[in-house]
């Protein structure tokens, strides 16, 4: 037989047939011809271009519970409808909080049951942060939380009494103010029970605006400060921040009662809210809004760089314009300048104590005693 002939002979002759030739038996081969290829159940293209959404409504997210965002249109009137949302999936793993503005799509109508989605979320103009603790080696410290978003102004609740004002804490609501790049008011309630004298020397250098509430007072003053802004309120528990809340917003326990069943029956003080401020008279400037926090037993600032919470002390960092670069402030720097211009009467000894007990905590290395959970000027 010859080549061509063996050639001609199919692959799959084997046993007798292959030795009726003179072939030996050999075991199938197998090629890419012999391979089936099934067709693709659909031919279009996969693509990540994402809807643009152009018919989405601009609103403010005003509260957060387990997954479900309580949104009013901004621009709306005071009986807007309260939208429930849930963020889209093409968000990713962007958080959303109070105070955020975010586009709406699917069921804006406020209706219940209705549900709509968050597809956008605005850039934010600040963001409030606070952590458990300053030491940012700690697993408190490490994790940050987001208080609100887009704040204009950080209304810092203290009692002049019943409980006495805690310096140290408004020391550090200062500091993560001005880190946010927002702008500080000074709310000092039960006037009727003690004077602001002490508080107002303390922060004499700052030219801190502030203004004194009593149960029965006008509160004309805040109202004004308050129109046209977003205004965040923080303060320890029995200050009186809910009994000034609810004298702001006389119908703020029907509306947060209305947000809150956005949820499942959480109670509303354990989570931020904003309620829009009802107008004066026949304004039509806007009232603006607040937003109610918790109160907090303590304003960690382990997010806040050691060179940063120097911001808080405006009335200090003249005295340091002369140190060396490397100085860190701390009673062991020899060559620190701030020891010498507060004994030159240019500032507070209580305000360079305050600045250095937080560079103390921020260190971990904190007396038990001056921790602003346990210390009374805290």
């Amino acid at each position: 037989m010859y080549v061509e002939d063996v050639a001609r002979v199919p692959r799959t002759l084997g046993g007798t047939r292959g030795e009726e030739l003179g072939l030996p038996a050999r075991k199938r081969e197998y090629d890419e011809d012999d391979v089936r290829i099934r067709p693709a159940r659909s031919s279009r293209p996969r693509t990540r271009t994402r809807p643009k959404h152009d018919d989405a409504v601009d609103a403010l997210v005003i509260t957060v519970d387990r997954g479900r965002y309580g949104c009013v249109v901004e621009d709306g009137s005071a009986d807007s409808p309260v939208i429930t949302a849930m963020r889209a999936r093409e968000l990713g793993r962007k958080s959303v909080v109070v105070g955020d503005r975010v586009a709406l799509v699917g069921d804006v109508s406020g209706a219940p049951g209705a549900l709509a989605r968050i597809v956008r979320i605005a850039e934010r103009t600040s963001v409030l942060r606070r952590t458990a603790d300053d030491d940012d080696t700690t697993p408190e410290g490490r994790l940050e939380r987001v208080v609100v978003a887009n704040a204009d102004q950080l209304v810092i609740v203290s009692a002049l009494a019943d409980p006495p004002p805690r310096t140290g804490f408004i020391d550090r609501c200062l500091v993560a103010a001005y880190d946010a790049d927002i702008e500080p008011l000074l709310c000092l309630t039960k006037a009727d029970l003690a004077g602001p004298a002490e508080v107002l020397d303390y922060y004499a250098e700052l030219d801190l605006p502030y203004v004194l509430v009593q149960p029965d007072s006008d509160l004309a003053e805040l109202r004004k400060r308050l129109g046209g802004q977003i205004s965040v309120m923080v303060g320890h528990s029995g200050v009186g921040k809910s009994t000034l809340v609810n004298r702001l917003v006389p119908d703020a326990l029907r509306a947060v009662g209305a947000v809150s069943a956005i949820g499942k029956g959480r109670h509303t003080s354990t989570s931020a809210v904003a309620l829009r401020l009802p107008p004066v008279g026949r304004s039509r400037k806007d009232p603006g809004w607040i937003i109610d926090t918790p109160g907090i037993r303590s304003f960690g600032l382990a997010h806040v760089s050691a060179e940063s919470l120097l911001h808080g002390f405006p009335d200090l960092v003249e005295g340091t314009l002369e140190d060396q670069p490397n100085c860190g402030h701390t009673p062991q720097d020899a060559e620190c300048r701030l020891d010498a211009w507060v004994a030159e009467g240019k500032a507070d000894p209580r305000r360079l104590a305050s600045y250095r007990r937080l560079l103390a905590s921020r260190a971990g290395d904190l007396d038990p005693r001056d921790h602003p959970e346990s210390d009374p000027a805290a």
